[in-house]
């Protein structure tokens, strides 16, 4: 039988092996460049804030998207629990996307506004003092961190890059970087004189206005954190559409 002469030659295995894996991708990639419509357009979805895009590096770097996902399968029970599918327009700006394939905790897709920024600061202070039966660790150090934006505009002439569309030219976008300190001053809810602590981004992206971490003399990885959980899932207006209107995109 030939395909036992294959089996037994493991150099030729592998090249059939990669042969068949790469016709497979190429199938899977090929018909993405010509399809206009791949990420469909869903009113309200907005690119991150600067304090938001900050808040997704933090919930990055410490490692939260390998116990929550945030994507919400199209099936019953995962509507029942979390509320509508997710839709690919959500994670668009997504750099990387947040998907993930474990849930040791809850999916964050819908998230946002479904508690107080009270109780997320307590939460991520002492998960255990809110959810008794957590295995989540403790992240007291957040809100004693100031938050470093010097890079801000770096990381935002990266993603713009990726496509996302911070501003048309680096003109706009040095004018919208400069905007930062007082746009955020106004979103934490901070004093004028505090204005001069954040000298960076925003320039009215849309932002949930909050006082994050219950302090207003500073801006903290708190804030930044809980201004991007709270932002999660809240774009879209699910109200608007019933499910036949999304059914092409299921």
């Amino acid at each position: 039988m030939k395909h036992d002469s294959i089996e037994r030659n493991v150099g030729l295995m592998i090249v059939m092996m990669m042969l068949a894996i790469s016709i497979g991708g190429l199938v899977e990639i090929i018909p993405l460049f010509f399809i206009n419509e791949t990420v469909e357009k869903v009113d309200g979805v907005r690119p991150y804030t600067p304090l938001e895009l900050r808040g997704r590096d933090i919930y990055v770097r410490e490692g939260c998207f390998l116990c929550h996902s945030q994507m919400i399968r199209p099936f019953r029970d995962e509507q029942l629990r979390y509320g509508h599918y997710s839709l690919a327009a959500e994670s668009q700006y997504d750099h990387p996307f947040q998907w993930g394939s474990k849930r040791t905790g809850p999916d964050l897709a819908r998230v946002g506004k479904k508690y107080s920024n009270e109780w997320q600061v307590a939460h991520l202070m002492d998960p255990q003092a809110m959810v008794p039966e957590s295995v989540m660790p403790k992240y007291p150090f957040l809100q004693q961190t100031k938050l470093d934006y010097s890079d801000v505009a770096d990381r935002m002439a990266a993603l713009r890059l990726t496509g996302v569309p911070y501003s048309a030219n680096q003109a706009e976008l040095d004018k919208n970087i400069k905007q930062f300190g007082a746009d955020t001053a106004k979103m934490l809810h901070m004093p004028d004189a505090s204005k001069n602590l954040v000298d960076q981004a925003q320039n009215g992206f849309g932002g949930i206005a909050g006082n994050y971490d219950g302090d207003a003399a500073n801006v903290t990885e708190m804030d930044a954190l809980v201004a991007y959980l709270q932002v999660l899932g809240t774009m879209v207006d699910f109200k608007k559409y019933d499910n036949d209107q999304f059914v092409k995109y299921r």
